[in-house]
């Protein structure tokens, strides 16, 4: 309000300072001009600059309601979810240089918001995931333990019971750790530190993990790697990724197979080959076995949720690595890790 009054005493100064300078040149004329003509030839100039002005300000403000008049319909447009039509990206005026500024906050608006509803959709599907996958061991456990409330039960089945309660409680641990590392993987919330580090660590640390249980089946765990090879990765979470791969490997080679990793340095990639003498993938099959809780048929028999390849894909990639896989049904598969060097 206050604003509003202060431009009405502007008008006001303005149009009284007007009357007062006509006024003066009024008086000027009639005082120092004799001939009549040449005051009157003076006063129609005069007349005519206040007229171009008067125009000037006419146009100026016609060209700032037309500025504001597209401005706003540019607004509406986008406000719709529609691309305004009078809007000329290569004309260089002042109305296409806001129309451009406009359109790229409303990309920029619109990119977040689609990201938004992505990441909503996401929680969405890994509360579902989360859900699904908890809810049998968690109705096993409430049976067995309604089982073991009988004071009628003997000895012998109540130490069975208790020991499969047990390996229910191992599997949902294990699933759960499963589950966290996913959702921290697809909400980004899990930090790597990328360093040039020894590769022979690395893996290592990934065979230690299925160590035991290859020695349990009798399948021989070769390794090639140069003491000297380095890479740009994060230790921790790559042996996180090729110890997944690892642990598929001995998951389906059948006792008395082999597991072998190559390392062989290229120029801008370290190829890291796993190989396994085992049942094999079919070729339609490829890329689902790396999308989660993906389980083919020849997988129903084995423990596990789905989720191994998934997260190994998903650290591999996030380093800026891939992997490829080729395979032969009953004869083996080789999964290839590529890694920066």
């Amino acid at each position: 309000m206050r604003k509003h009054k202060n431009i009405k005493f502007l008008r006001f100064s303005i149009l009284l300072l007007m009357l007062l300078l006509i006024a003066l040149l009024l008086w000027l004329l009639w005082k120092f001009v004799p001939r009549a003509s040449v005051r009157f030839c003076l006063l129609a100039v005069c007349a005519g600059i206040l007229a171009a002005a008067g125009l000037l300000n006419w146009y100026q403000r016609l060209q700032i309601s037309s500025f504001v008049g597209e401005i706003c319909e540019t607004l509406d447009a986008l406000m719709s979810g529609r691309q305004p039509e009078d809007y000329h990206p290569y004309e260089d005026s002042l109305t296409s240089r806001v129309q451009g500024k406009l359109l790229q906050y409303y990309d920029i608006m619109n990119e977040g918001k689609l990201q938004s509803q992505k990441d909503k959709e996401t929680i969405q599907g890994l509360v579902s995931d989360i859900s699904h996958q908890v809810k049998t061991p968690v109705a096993n456990l409430r049976l067995y333990a309604g089982i073991l409330k009988n004071p009628a039960l003997p000895a012998e089945k109540r130490n069975e019971f208790l020991g499969t309660m047990s390996g229910q409680i191992d599997k949902l641990d294990f699933l759960l750790q499963s589950l966290i590392k996913m959702s921290r993987l697809e909400t980004g919330t899990f930090a790597l530190h990328i360093t040039e580090a020894p590769l022979k660590d690395t893996i290592a640390a990934a065979m230690s993990t299925v160590w035991a249980r290859a020695e349990e089946k009798g399948i021989a765990l070769l390794a090639d790697c140069d003491s000297g090879i380095t890479v740009q990765h994060d230790p921790k979470w790559t042996a996180e990724a090729l110890g997944n791969i690892l642990d598929n490997a001995v998951k389906y080679t059948p006792g008395g197979g082999s597991v072998a990793i190559t390392v062989r340095p290229w120029q801008f990639y370290t190829r890291i080959d796993i190989t396994d003498t085992g049942t094999g993938i079919p070729e339609e099959h490829y890329n689902d076995i790396f999308q989660r809780f993906y389980r083919g048929q020849e997988a129903a028999a084995q423990e596990g949720v789905g989720l191994g390849l998934y997260l190994a894909n998903g650290i591999v990639t996030r380093q800026k690595g891939y992997i490829s896989v080729k395979s032969r049904v009953g004869k083996g598969t080789a999964f290839s890790v590529y890694l920066l060097s």
